[in-house]
């Protein structure tokens, strides 16, 4: 008898479990197993073992429920190190890591047969084993061309595909042969063919076919500087300004690797935001591209799963930050585009960890290629890199003929003390809004806020309309000429009539994109104008046709939030308006200086990227804050220098980790005992490492009251140690009959 740890997709420990060694198991297989009295769950053998464990009854492990291992070796110490360091158990990774539909639970094992799946499969076709040889296909030829030619014709292209794939058995997908069915069961009649389901597996054709774009010399030089990191076995940050062409090293380096039978990955912040990439990588790749993301269907995802954990390897996967749990059964690349985005941060539940930082710990666990590609690296990426830790490449000019927009600062305070300004717009950006019409280009104009006003307030009494489950004000849309809270969903009607003093003064406070919208329609009647923001762009559909009416100049104007930033080539712009850049220097975060600068150097790019120099019109009441000035003279190296040196007196990242500690409660009183509680536990082992507790920004989010208490570990001190005195302070603290009740949860490296 044999004896298996098993994972389970739960906030717990393993269990062990007896195996039957009939079941033919083997570490990485997923497994049913019965939890608790009427509980089946999907499991995942971690480890066999001959030696029994010392419980006195163990049940046994039902079945196996997949053929091949979902699970490789290094996949499970990759499990392994995302519990480890962000103080989670294997259980929540692996209630992350699979689709749900891999993973299926039920109350009984008929039930939990029906929501099983199976990898996808297809037909394979092949010839009769004694139409295998040349001599014999020449003789069926000479034979029969006559009187059967497309007999003869379907024969000779299966045997082409069969040789062009190197199919060494001969098959060859089914959807490759342009004939219809009743031809093939005319064939495999007369036993010419035969034909066999096998699991569905991407078209890997003649790789010396793909289209690949010519690189500059710029380019050559750095795709050779990646190669020569991966050589050292270094992750590789390529920091290239906004157009300089680091898609087209992409390009190069992917099929380098697909070329060896390799598996690449390809990690992107958001799948409808980088539609465009996507598309170009299916353009050149075509047949190899497999993506993966949330807004797949659940049975989608769980056959892209099993049939990639089935793969003999060269696979393009292109996905979000889930992707990084895709089984590689021969891993070789794996690029994160666009690296600083907080969009690869997992942060509604454990483990929450960032995919970029997971792909960097995959370099040295698989042996793979990493590169990091930014025209605003993180800091932390940027301080690797600089440090010597990773390999640091430059692009410093856009590709082709674009170059670099020019930046205009437009001091609103200036505008309006002299006229110069109608409604939000100063008449620096009017003025090149007209040019661009004028001249049949386009505009793109960036408010961080979506709606029609941030928030309503009368003008009597003060008093703002709030959400009565999140403390927040609502924010007005005009469209449904409704209050919303963009936290929790709640909608009220709108009053004019202040609830609080009865008078009829509530004004709007404020502008998003929507009141922006209709205020540049006003302006400019004859322009065409697109609106991108989450209330548009509710489904891929709306977001891909928004998207495409724009970059088919069906649009002369696209208002949008931050959306408008990652990712888009649009030919046609030729001026960005930046319309509020004071709400994003006020943000109250250690990270406020470095993701402005981020967010306004990506919008900036978006201007004159082909041909005629583009322009960018920054308005703000702060035209000589530093940030600004960054912006305005495109430095990131000087704003990198001076946030670094703020960074290291304060004793921020990349100087230390921060690690909070969030905790959620109803009763208030619960919530502040339990925070005291814990912060003295901590403060035990970590002195005045830790702060707080405080209230958390947003103090109360869907009926919970929340606080937060943060702890600072500089940097080079033990994580592993700070691990191990983190888990006791929390065990301790959940002992305590007064925090009980109370959710914590653990968010290291914020």
């Amino acid at each position: 008898m044999l004896y298996a740890q098993v994972v389970l997709p739960l906030a717990q420990p393993m269990y062990s479990f007896s195996l039957d060694e009939s079941l033919a198991v083997e570490v990485g297989d997923a497994v049913v197993v019965q939890f608790g009295s009427s509980r089946y769950y999907t499991g995942i053998v971690w480890s066999i073992s001959s030696e029994r464990p010392d419980y006195p009854r163990l049940k046994p492990i039902l079945r196996k429920l997949y053929s091949h291992p979902i699970l490789t070796p290094e996949g499970q110490r990759l499990w392994e190190w995302i519990a480890d360091y962000y103080l989670a158990t294997l259980g929540e990774v692996m209630r992350l890591a699979l689709p749900s539909l891999a993973k299926p639970s039920a109350t009984s094992l008929s039930e939990l047969d029906e929501r099983s799946i199976e990898p996808p499969t297809e037909q394979f076709i092949a010839l009769a084993e004694e139409l295998c040889t040349a001599e014999s296909l020449t003789q069926y030829r000479a034979k029969h061309e006559r009187r059967a030619p497309r007999r003869v014709e379907t024969i000779e292209r299966i045997a082409a595909l069969a040789t062009e794939r190197n199919a060494n058995d001969g098959f060859v997908p089914r959807r490759l042969l342009d004939v219809d069915p009743q031809h093939l069961a005319t064939l495999r009649s007369k036993g010419l063919i035969r034909i066999e389901q096998r699991l569905r597996e991407p078209l890997k054709g003649d790789t010396e076919n793909f289209l690949l774009p010519t690189l500059s010399e710029a380019q050559s030089l750095a795709l050779e500087e990646l190669r020569c990191a991966h050589r050292e076995h270094k992750v590789a940050l390529l920091h290239g300004v906004t157009g300089s062409g680091k898609t087209e090293i992409y390009i190069h380096l992917i099929a380098e690797h697909l070329a060896q039978g390799r598996d690449v990955m390809v990690l992107v912040p958001e799948i409808v935001i980088t539609s465009q990439l996507i598309e170009r990588l299916e353009r050149i790749f075509e047949g190899r591209t497999t993506t993966y993301h949330s807004r797949l269907t659940p049975l989608r995802r769980g056959r892209t799963f099993l049939r990639l954990a089935a793969s003999t390897g060269g696979e393009l996967i292109v996905g979000v930050r889930s992707t990084i749990f895709l089984p590689m059964r021969c891993p070789g690349l794996v690029i994160v585009d666009e690296e600083h985005d907080m969009g690869y941060k997992q942060s509604d539940m454990q483990p929450r960890y960032n995919a970029r930082d997971c792909a960097v710990v995959m370099s040295r666990l698989y042996d793979v290629q990493v590169v990091l590609g930014s025209a605003t690296p993180s800091l932390e990426s940027y301080m690797n890199a600089i440090s010597g830790k990773y390999h640091y490449v430059e692009l410093k000019e856009r590709w082709g003929k674009g170059v670099l927009p020019e930046i205009i600062v437009s001091d609103t305070i200036r505008a309006v003390k002299r006229g110069e300004r109608k409604t939000h717009f100063n008449f620096d950006l009017l003025n090149n809004i007209n040019r661009s019409l004028h001249a049949g280009e386009q505009v793109i104009l960036f408010q961080n806020r979506r709606g029609y006003a941030p928030y309503l307030q009368c003008r009597t009494c003060g008093y703002s309309p709030r959400c009565p489950h999140c403390n927040v004000t609502l924010t007005q849309h005009k469209a449904s000429s409704r209050l919303e809270c963009h936290y929790c969903g709640f909608t009220m009607e709108r009053s004019l009539v202040c609830p609080n003093c009865e008078t009829q003064d509530m004004a709007t406070m404020g502008f998003g994109t929507e009141k922006v919208e209709e205020e540049v329609t006003r302006l400019f009647p004859e322009a065409r104008v697109l609106r991108l923001d989450g209330d548009t762009s509710t489904s891929e559909s709306a977001f891909r046709r928004i998207v495409s009416s724009f970059e088919h100049h069906e649009g002369d104007i696209l208002v949008g939030t931050q959306i408008v930033s990652k990712g888009f080539d649009f030919e046609g712009v030729s001026t960005v308006g930046i319309l509020n850049a004071d709400n994003l220097l006020s943000t109250p975060d250690f990270r406020a200086t470095e993701r402005a600068f981020q967010l306004m150097m990506q919008v900036a790019g978006r201007a004159g990227r082909h041909n005629d120099r583009g322009r960018v019109v920054i308005q703000t009441s702060q035209p000589k804050h530093p940030v600004i000035q960054y912006v305005a003279s495109a430095d990131y190296h000087a704003m990198a220098r001076t946030e670094l040196a703020e960074r290291k007196a304060f004793g921020y990242p990349p100087y230390s980790h921060l690690i909070r500690f969030q905790l959620r409660e109803a009763d208030y009183e619960l919530l502040r005992a339990a925070a005291h509680i814990l912060a003295q536990n901590l403060r035990q082992m970590f002195g005045k490492r830790v702060m707080g507790p405080v209230s958390s920004a947003i103090e109360m989010l869907r009926g919970e009251h929340r606080a937060e208490i943060i702890l600072k570990i500089e940097a080079g001190a033990s994580m592993k140690r700070a691990r191990e005195c983190i888990t006791k302070a929390l065990e301790v603290t959940r002992s305590d009959k007064r925090a009980k009740r109370v959710m914590i949860s653990v968010d290291v490296d914020i």
